[in-house]
């Protein structure tokens, strides 16, 4: 049995704990919050016996395997080192912190230390990404030549929220531009060049964002976020002989539609029950089972990598925050 905590029980922790709580070897076993309140209700929701006021309480149970780490984006750095240095594991949030220098320091407190960390980046462990890596890589399609993939809802103009707030790590990009940059990356690697462009609100946050990935053979990638429309959410990987298509919303997706040149398309469907943070806390149980410090399908070194191509398209892109 894999006893779990959260840290900050916010909309995403409550999809994550309902998730949980269909996995046979997971515990809910702590919640922790800045308010003692709002730790008790969501400790009440799902039955969770150990419910604290401030976040530093977690490190006073010694049983306690995993922390899964909901906070807003700029607190996950701190939040991260605070557990890691109290010697328990921890699935961070994505994106993983507010900057690549901050995730350096959290992978290498993780490594000195020899504790589990990982990245909550759930769409690497979804079946259908899986499928659609392993069709792309088994050839396919042939070589692939170009990933398209974009990502936009239409949010409601709260400014005092997340989302629209500079302070709290707000803008389109670090909030689902990540997901077309982790396919482009998940198929191509790193990218020889990064160009961007973003559309900034009164509030001083990126609403939009456009993204151009070159690549040393020839590849290519466009990419684009916004919280200012509802948008296909659609990932397209072409091949010279074919094409994969992740259904919308293809971070999230319940299938994906091989189509090889002269050859009728085959859909791949991937039913489920959950919301699919399951998949990805499932990952993290093995791993600790296993004795593994990181992950085989989603590395440190992936997380900084993937933290780097954010920092160029924000420095291209002229999103900057403090």
């Amino acid at each position: 049995m894999t006893r779990w905590g959260i840290l900050g029980p916010g909309r995403i922790a409550h999809k994550f704990a309902k998730d949980l709580l269909t996995l046979p070897d997971a515990q809910l076993y702590a919640v922790a919050s800045s308010d003692q309140q709002r730790a008790n209700e969501f400790a009440q929701e799902y039955n969770i016996p150990h419910a604290f006021g401030s976040y530093e309480d977690l490190l006073t149970l010694p049983d306690l395997d995993v922390v899964y780490v909901a906070t807003p984006h700029v607190k996950h750095h701190e939040n991260v080192l605070m557990l890691l240095k109290g010697g328990v594991a921890v699935l961070g949030e994505k994106p993983f912190a507010m900057n690549s220098e901050q995730v350096r320091e959290m992978v290498e407190t993780a490594r000195s230390k020899g504790i589990f960390l990982m990245e909550a980046l759930w769409s690497r462990f979804m079946p259908g990404i899986l499928k659609a890596l392993e069709l792309a890589q088994s050839g396919a399609i042939g070589k692939v030549v170009s990933v398209k993939a974009d990502f936009g809802f239409k949010a409601p103009f709260l400014p005092e929220k997340r989302l629209f707030n500079k302070e709290l790590g707000g803008g389109s990009v670090l909030d689902i531009g990540i997901y077309p940059l982790f396919l482009a990356y998940l198929m191509l690697g790193k990218p020889a060049t990064v160009k961007a462009s973003a559309n900034f609100g009164s509030t001083g946050v990126d609403e939009q964002c456009g993204m151009v990935l070159t690549y040393s053979d020839g590849q290519l990638a466009l990419l684009d976020s916004t919280i200012m429309a509802d948008t296909d959410c659609v990932g397209v990987i072409q091949g010279d002989a074919g094409q994969i298509r992740i259904h919308s919303r293809f971070h999230e997706t319940k299938g994906i539609t091989l189509k090889q040149t002269d050859q009728s398309a085959q859909t791949f469907e991937f039913e489920r029950t959950t919301f699919g943070y399951d998949y990805e806390a499932q990952h993290v149980m093995n791993c600790l089972t296993e004795g593994k410090t990181e992950s085989p399908l989603w590395s440190l070194e992936d997380s900084l990598n993937l933290m780097e191509l954010l920092d160029a398209v924000q420095a291209e892109a002229g999103i900057v925050y403090e």
